[in-house]
């Protein structure tokens, strides 16, 4: 049976949801960095911080009303100065890769930093997960959250265009993350925003193995040996690509593929099966048998990353002096296309001038009590 927090705890005292602020620590430069936590009434909580717009922290109980946090990250703001693989990040200008680094937009080429091997990741060597956002919280009698902002000069990291950029955080008290994006720029730009939460659904311990994946997607995008797509978009039925069924994550993650073999496991991107471009679709669904946790992700987005943690490497000590090791988290990244502007298949991702850019992803949480 499964339910969601709010209807497994209705027998609870009901609160409305409600938002603080506090100080999260200081930049090198001496600039404030500023926390906010997000409560409904239903033992949901969400903390996020005005760096790199990273979520910290998302509470929720499991099947006996236990809470834990179910996302991998730091307790002090120093673990993210010193190094991240983008926990909890607004990763951008361009989400994902691109390819050697270089595009051609309106007859004019671009050249990004290659920082991950040949290719251009998350923005370059200084993405949006590494600068400082405004942050406004709000609430009201149905939701709490903050909006976040963000001025990305013109030429920054490459990028033509100065672009502004709003990424809004709303936890509701039907127990829903709601993920708003929005932007305009001066410049004709590639965007590709995404939100890059690395999620273990039994909270401090174990792997993502167990956890149980639903992807709605007949299709993904094949990669190079730099996990750059080729541009084919293949079925996945037939192989071990395919989570139109719900899967035990390990149950094919070490058979002998080529493609498994150039991400060291799932570092790819899946084709969702939308009614219509745009339309909000439920892209993903994943559980934990063990805790009860589920979460279901909707979006608008035609794309998402499903990365099951192969880079983690047991080099980074995490929250309360966890090591995190290879699949201890997984992330599920609802995007465009990874190198769409050197892919004139793909759906696009340029914004121009007098464009409005709106994203929408909804990260609904459950409790599975079977």
């Amino acid at each position: 049976m499964v339910m969601s927090a709010l209807t497994f705890f209705l027998g609870c005292s009901m609160q409305r949801p409600d938002v603080s602020r506090a100080s999260f620590g200081q930049l090198p430069d001496g600039r404030r960095v500023e926390l906010f936590t997000l409560r409904n009434g239903h033992g949901i909580e969400v903390r996020a911080m005005t760096y790199g717009a990273i979520i910290t922290s998302t509470q929720t109980p499991d099947r006996t009303g236990t809470r834990e946090d179910i996302v991998l990250g730091f307790d002090s703001l120093a673990g993210y100065l010193a190094g991240s693989p983008y926990f909890g990040a607004i990763v951008g200008r361009y989400a994902n890769r691109i390819a050697r680094g270089q595009f051609v937009l309106d007859g004019v080429t671009y050249n990004l930093a290659r920082n991950n091997g040949p290719n251009s990741l998350h923005g370059g060597a200084r993405g949006f997960d590494k600068e400082l956002w405004s942050g406004e919280p709000f609430h009201n009698d149905s939701a709490a959250g903050v909006r976040f902002r963000y001025e990305s000069p013109d030429g920054e990291e490459g990028y033509p265009g100065m672009l502004s950029v709003q990424v809004t955080y709303t936890l509701t008290d039907t127990d829903e993350l709601i993920l708003d994006y929005e932007a305009t720029t001066t410049k004709a730009t590639p965007l590709n925003l995404s939100q890059h939460t690395y999620w273990n659904l039994h909270g401090r311990e174990g792997t993502i193995l167990d956890h149980v994946l639903r992807l709605a997607a007949s299709a993904f995008t094949p990669v190079d040996s730099t996990l750059i797509p080729t541009g084919q978009i293949a079925p996945v039925a037939g192989t071990p690509f395919d989570f139109r069924q719900p899967t035990a994550i390990g149950a094919r993650i070490g058979e002998s593929n080529e493609q498994l073999r150039f991400g060291r496991g799932y570092d790819h991107n899946w084709v969702i099966d939308q009614v219509r471009p745009g339309a909000l679709t439920l892209a993903a669904r994943l559980e934990d048998p063990v805790s009860g946790r589920a979460i279901e992700i909707s979006t608008t987005e035609p794309g998402v990353q499903f990365y099951s943690g192969n880079f983690l490497d047991g080099s980074i000590t995490g929250k309360g002096g966890r090591v995190y090791g290879q699949r201890t988290g997984l992330c599920l990244e609802t995007q465009h296309f990874p190198d769409s502007p050197n892919h004139a298949n793909f759906p696009s991702t340029i914004l121009r001038p007098g464009q409005h850019y709106r994203s929408q992803t909804i990260i609904a949480f459950h409790v599975v009590t079977r």
